[in-house]
């Protein structure tokens, strides 16, 4: 019985020793930090008591889970707030370990960090008060458009100015509350982001009365769950249960049944 103790003590170190990356971090630490956003409603947003909720931390918490599973202990998920300028830092820093927010996966952004498999589909419109003249990007030519700082929403209005010589005035918040502000207190004509995310910010101002979600789609943003990239353990343990899951878009014409009204295609459980 002794030896076969032993023999399992020894087993159980070689597998520690073998571990790299976020799963030796989270084996010693017992715990994966998750970057999160304040207001990417409704995918990582603070609830009225502070804490994050929303579609993708209710993913990454199941990740977590799923973390734990691999390295069999329960693991404590640590909290860093991070921004749309700054959550690139933290995941290539290792100050977070998942990125659990609104972020979009593209070739660009594949370079310096990993993802996981889509877990959302949206894309860039505006957002206007009602009775503005403003109905497409056409409109837009000389006027003050909101846009939030470090986001593909960004470049995609400065690529949309250039080609289409709309001398548009960007005006560049810290985050997409900061930007909706913008907008309420006409100091711009326009706020450009994911649809979803607009009607996310209706939806908790309690404001569809007063504002519109107006024009056709100006970019194609397929969201995902950061990690650092090359770290090929961690990415495993992350792709394995999202190529099971359902993934739910602005693909769906129609609200499925259990998803929540005011915010389509987006969980029940954590629409605002």
């Amino acid at each position: 019985m002794a030896v076969g103790l032993l023999s399992f003590l020894l087993a159980c170190a070689a597998n520690a020793q073998a571990l790299t990356g976020v799963l030796k971090k989270a084996h010693e630490t017992g715990a994966v930090t998750i970057g999160y956003r304040d207001a990417s409603i409704p995918f990582s947003y603070l609830s009225a008591r502070g804490e994050p909720i929303g579609y993708a931390i209710d993913i990454c918490r199941a990740l977590v889970d799923a973390i734990g599973e691999e390295l069999g202990r329960e693991l404590l998920i640590k909290w860093q707030p991070v921004t749309s300028e700054t959550r690139f830092n933290a995941v290539i820093s290792g100050q977070v370990d998942l990125e659990c927010g609104s972020t979009t996966n593209n070739l660009e952004r594949q370079k310096v960090v990993g993802f996981s498999p889509t877990t959302f589909i949206s894309g860039t419109k505006l957002m206007v008060k009602n009775g503005s003249p403003v109905k497409s990007f056409r409109d837009l030519v000389g006027k003050r458009v909101g846009v939030t700082a470090g986001t593909t929403n960004e470049k995609t209005l400065r690529e949309l100015s250039d080609k289409f010589k709309l001398n548009l005035q960007l005006v560049v918040s810290r985050d997409h509350a900061e930007s909706f502000a913008q907008l309420a207190s006409d100091k711009v004509d326009a706020f450009a982001t994911d649809d979803i995310l607009l009607y996310g910010l209706l939806a908790q101002n309690k404001v569809q009365a007063d504002y519109g979600v107006v024009g056709e789609f100006l970019s194609y943003e397929p969201y995902g769950i950061m990690y650092r990239k090359g770290d090929a353990p961690l990415a495993e343990v992350v792709n394995k249960p999202l190529r099971l899951w359902p993934m739910t878009g602005t693909s769906i014409a129609s609200t499925p049944v259990g998803f929540c009204a005011v915010c389509p295609r987006v969980s029940a459980s954590t629409c605002p």
